[in-house]
C-alpha cells in the first residue's frame, strides 16, 4: 500500500508541475488520501455500496469513523447518521406487453423493447385494455404558455410520451431553452405530471439523443430491485410506468389507422393536440416487497461567529451494488461514479479540520440513494437539519475527472448563479477557463444531488474539468469520455485502477471546492440565482 499511495502522490505532482500555471496555494487537498479513500469505497469488499445491503453498513461505517478521525462533529445531534426510510421494490414486469389495435396485437418483449415498473407498495400492479394516448411531451408549463394535456381526460388510461422537452432538437433556440433541457424534460417530471393528471400508466419513448444515454442504461437502471423514498401515498402513483424503445413505439404507431407521421416534429408545434392512439395496452408487475432505512451520513464543522449560516458540501455514497455479470464480473464498484467525489467530500472535510476554523458552520453530507431517483438528498431537502433559508450555497461533487489535469471548469447549469463568477476566479487561477456544459440537451443539472438542493432554493455548483486536458486537449477527453461511457457506466467496469488513474484533474478540482468553500465560509456573501433561473422566486421567497 505505501508503494501505492507513493506511486500515486508523485503521479498527482508530476501532473501539476507538468502544467503551464502553477495550482492555487493554499491548505494542501491530500491526493494520496483520496486514492486511498476510493480505492477503498470502490472496492470488491463494499460489493457496490447499495443501500440496503452488507455494502450500506460498511461503507456509512467508513464515512463515519474517517468523519470522526477528523474531529468534526456529528450532524445530526449525537449522530452522524439522518435516517431515510427506503421501500424497496423488486419489479418482475411480464415478459410481454400487449398492444391491440382493432383487428392486430403487437407483442413487445420486456428488456429488448420496453422496461416497466410500479412504484406502488403492492404486490401485482396491471394494466388490462388500457387506452393509449399519445400526449407529445407530456409537459405542462405556464411560463411557456404549454400544455400537452389541454382538454384531455387521461383519467384511468396510459400516456405514452417523449423524452427531453420540445427545444431540443429544433431550429428555435427560443423554444423553451433550446438545447439545454429545462426540468420538464426530465423523466421524473414526465412520471409526475402524468400521475397528477390522473393517468394509470405512463411509458417515455427512449430516443439515445435527446434522452442523453443509451437503451442499455435504461435496461440495467430501470430493471430488478429499485428503492423509492416510503413517504408518499400510492394514490399519488401510477400504476405502471417505464420505456418503450422508439422502434417499438413506432411499430405501435404503425399499428394504428390514426395518422402519426412527424409525430415528434408535430409535437413541437405550439397548437399541438393529443392523439387518442385507438391501441390499448395490457402488461403487468408483480412487487417483491421490502421495507427498511438507509442513512445519509453528516458531519459539521461549526462556525466561529456565525454558526447559524452553513456551507453544505453534498457527495453521493451510493452506487448500484451487485447486478447481472459483465464479462463475469458482476459487482458494479462505482470508483468514478461516485466514490471519487465521496473521497473528494472527506479530502476536503478533513483540510477544513485542519484549517482554522471558519466563521460560518460547514456542513459535509453524503447522501444515500442517488442512483435510485437522488432520493437521499431529496430526503434531506423535504427534511432539512440545518435550515435551507440559512444556507449560503451547495457544493456538489459527482464523478470527478480521474485523466489528469484540465484546462477547464465545466459548469453544469451555467448561468444559474453567482457561484459561477465566483469559481471562475478560482479557476482563473489555476490557469483554466469556465465552460458552460457543451451538452445541455442531455440535463445533466436534475441529474445529481445538487437539483434538490437547488428545488428549495439553496444556490447549487456543480461542476469540475471535463472538457479539455491541461497538455492532451480535447479530442483525447472525448475519447475517453466516450469509451468510459461506452464500456463503464453503471456496468462493473467502473473501478479503480491504480495504473491508469491519475489524480491532477481530481485536485485541481477537491482544491477549487475546498477554496470556493472558504471564501463563502469566510464572508457576509450570499450567492444569489440569476434573472430567469427557475429558482430565483423561490429563495426569495425565504
Amino acid at each position: 500500500m505505501k508503494k501505492l499511495t507513493y506511486l500515486v502522490l508523485l503521479v498527482a505532482m508530476a501532473a501539476c508541475e507538468s502544467s503551464e500555471e502553477k495550482f492555487m496555494a493554499g491548505p494542501a487537498i491530500d491526493t494520496v488520501a483520496i486514492a486511498k479513500h476510493i480505492e477503498t469505497l470502490a472496492s470488491d469488499a463494499f460489493l457496490g455500496r447499495k443501500p440496503f445491503t452488507d455494502g450500506e453498513e460498511k461503507t456509512i461505517a467508513y464515512l463515519q469513523d474517517q468523519f470522526r478521525s477528523f474531529g468534526l462533529k456529528p450532524g445530526n445531534g449525537k449522530s452522524y447518521f439522518q435516517e431515510v426510510p427506503l421501500v424497496e421494490l423488486d419489479a418482475q414486469p411480464s415478459e410481454t406487453m400487449t398492444v391491440k389495435s382493432g383487428n392486430e396485437e403487437i407483442t413487445l418483449k420486456v428488456g429488448d423493447d420496453f422496461v416497466a415498473y410500479s412504484e406502488r407498495v403492492e404486490a401485482m400492479n396491471e394494466l388490462v385494455d388500457s387506452e393509449l394516448v399519445f400526449a407529445g411531451f407530456g409537459i405542462v408549463a405556464p411560463e411557456y404558455d404549454w400544455n400537452d394535456y389541454e382538454g384531455l381526460d387521461v383519467e384511468g388510461k396510459t400516456v405514452v410520451v417523449l423524452v427531453n422537452d420540445p427545444g431540443f432538437g429544433a431550429e428555435d433556440s427560443t423554444l423553451f431553452k433550446g438545447r439545454t433541457m429545462t426540468y420538464y424534460g426530465r423523466w421524473t417530471y414526465k412520471f409526475e405530471e402524468a400521475a397528477r393528471q390522473g393517468a394509470a400508466g405512463c411509458f417515455i419513448i427512449h430516443d439515445t439523443a435527446p434522452a442523453g444515454y443509451g437503451w442499455s442504461v435504461v435496461r440495467n437502471s430501470w430493471s430488478g430491485a429499485s428503492l423509492y423514498l416510503d413517504q408518499i401515498g400510492d394514490e399519488y402513483k401510477q400504476v405502471i410506468q417505464g420505456w418503450i424503445t422508439r422502434d417499438a413505439a413506432i411499430k405501435m404507431f404503425e399499428a394504428t389507422d390514426v395518422d402519426m407521421r412527424g409525430f415528434v416534429e408535430r409535437s413541437r408545434a405550439a397548437d399541438f393536440e393529443a392523439i387518442p392512439l385507438k391501441l390499448s395496452a395490457s402488461v403487468f408487475v408483480e412487487n417483491g416487497i421490502k421495507k427498511s432505512m438507509s442513512k445519509n451520513v453528516i458531519a459539521v464543522l461549526e462556525g466561529k461567529t456565525r454558526p447559524d449560516e452553513y456551507v453544505l458540501y453534498s457527495a453521493h455514497w451510493d452506487h448500484l451494488g451487485v447486478g447481472p455479470a459483465v464479462d463475469g464480473d458482476s459487482i458494479y464498484n462505482g470508483a468514478h461514479d461516485n466514490a471519487s467525489g465521496t473521497a473528494a467530500l472527506l479530502g476536503i472535510a478533513e483540510a477544513f479540520a485542519k484549517a482554522e476554523q471558519p466563521e460560518r458552520s460547514v456542513i459535509f453530507l453524503a447522501v444515500t440513494a442517488e442512483e435510485q431517483g437522488l432520493l437521499g438528498s431529496k430526503f434531506y431537502a423535504e427534511n432539512p437539519l440545518y435550515s435551507p433559508a440559512k444556507t449560503v450555497a451547495n457544493i456538489n461533487m459527482d464523478g470527478l475527472p480521474f485523466y489528469g489535469p484540465m484546462k477547464d471548469l465545466t459548469i453544469i447549469g451555467y448561468g444559474q448563479s453567482e457561484l459561477d463568477e465566483l469559481a471562475g476566479t478560482i479557476a482563473e487561477k489555476q490557469g483554466r477557463y469556465v465552460i458552460p456544459d457543451p451538452t445541455p440537451g442531455k440535463g445533466y443539472f436534475f441529474r445529481s444531488d445538487h437539483f434538490q438542493f437547488a428545488k428549495v432554493g439553496i444556490p447549487a455548483m456543480f461542476s469540475s474539468g471535463s472538457y479539455e486536458h491541461m497538455t492532451k486537449g480535447v479530442e483525447y477527453i472525448e475519447e475517453r469520455f466516450t469509451e468510459f461511457e461506452t464500456n463503464a457506466y453503471h456496468r462493473p467496469a467502473d473501478e479503480y485502477d491504480a495504473a491508469s488513474w491519475e489524480f491532477g484533474g481530481i485536485l485541481q478540482d477537491a482544491t477549487l471546492f475546498y477554496e470556493l468553500g472558504q471564501q463563502l465560509a469566510n464572508s457576509e456573501n450570499w450567492p444569489e440565482w440569476k434573472e430567469g433561473s427557475e429558482f430565483k422566486s423561490i429563495r426569495e421567497g425565504m
